[in-house]
């Protein structure tokens, strides 16, 4: 009977089927935690600690030994895991994965089903999805990049541009960086490469490819993140429009944003480029954050920035590259200059 409730898909009609019907992760905490689909459920069948045991028992003395061990650990909790699945399933259907789309799929989809919850099983589980993601990250779209150096406001222009239709994907947004050594700054924890990469993906499958998408040029890794390289060559070879703004129009925004942060936290940050900035400029820099003079602090580290900046564009290896001389650091103006430019681009 309760077989009736159970069916497998494949990848593409489970991601169809998650618009409508609430995914659960059933893999331990740990692997949820290092990535998972955006918006999953996280009902694990063994904790960290749990799976290890059943792993060593399954290498050690075989496959019914390490069943007996799983259902030993698993068993006492079982009705709590029903009882979270059926607050899960408001409609009484749920989509569940594991690893590969096997025993512990099979074990939780066989649960809930007792509860007469329809369970659609991830054929290949989280694995075909990873496929998935990256194959979806490699598809070609009409992107245009928005460069410019630190303190130009170009997160705030892509925003200004989202606002007016256009289709934008924030990358420092994502990743929870805003892509400095100064980028962690009040954010919260960074995701992992890999679950960054997830929500990317999410992202870029939404997007409309006969439309034009807006990217802020980023290097390889935002903070910790890492992009995949499929997506990263989305970046470096696609047509760029550069804005370039004169430091003295940019220290005003730059001085309001990071002044409020606690001298500790912002020498900190002086010391991660410390090696780069030379001993002397380091020094001078941490001096004037005491002093709480954070134009010059400020200005010391752009002066290591804005050249780090120049040589990235000089290494881009394809794409038609547009450079905006600004005097001021509005956003609508700026915007304005930007869409023309990208007017002239072909696509």
């Amino acid at each position: 009977m309760t077989s009736n409730l159970i069916r497998k898909t494949d990848i593409g009609q489970f991601l169809q089927l998650s618009a409508i019907i609430p995914v659960v992760d059933v893999r331990t905490p740990l692997e949820y935690m290092n990535g998972h689909i955006p918006g999953a459920v996280n009902i694990p069948l063994f904790e960290n600690d749990e799976r290890a045991l059943v792993g060593t028992s399954y290498k050690k003395e075989g496959r019914r030994k390490a069943i007996l061990k799983g259902l030993e650990l698993s068993g006492p909790g079982m009705h709590l895991k029903l009882m979270t699945a059926m607050k899960t399933a408001p409609e009484n259907r749920l989509l569940v994965h594991c690893w590969r789309g096997g025993m512990r799929s099979e074990a939780m989809a066989w649960l809930f089903s007792l509860a007469g919850i329809e369970t659609y099983i991830l054929e290949g589980g989280y694995k075909a999805y990873r496929n998935h993601v990256l194959s979806v990250l490699a598809e070609r779209k009409k992107v245009i990049v928005l460069g410019g150096m630190t303190g130009s406001s170009k997160t705030h222009i892509l925003r200004y541009l989202s606002s007016m239709g256009e289709q934008v994907i924030d990358l420092e947004g994502l990743a929870n960086h805003k892509g400095s050594a100064f980028g962690a700054l009040g954010q919260p924890p960074q995701p992992s490469s890999e679950h960054f990469s997830n929500m990317l993906a999410a992202e870029w499958s939404k997007l409309d490819k006969n439309r034009r998408v807006w990217l802020e040029d980023e290097s390889r890794n935002i903070g910790t993140v890492f992009m995949p390289d499929q997506f990263f060559s989305h970046i470096r070879n696609s047509p760029a429009i550069i804005l370039l703004i004169n430091v003295k129009n940019r220290l005003p925004r730059l001085i309001e944003e990071y002044s409020g942060y606690p001298a500790e936290q912002l020498k900190e940050s002086v010391m991660r480029i410390s090696k780069r900035l030379g001993g002397d400029k380091t020094r001078a820099a941490t001096e004037a954050i005491e002093k709480q003079d954070f134009g010059t602090a400020i200005e010391i580290t752009l002066s290591y920035y804005d050249k780090a900046y120049m040589y990235g564009i000089r290494q881009r290896q394809g794409g038609q590259i547009i450079e905006i001389e600004a005097d001021t650091d509005d956003i609508s103006t700026n915007a304005s200059s930007i869409l023309e430019a990208a007017g002239r681009i072909r696509l």
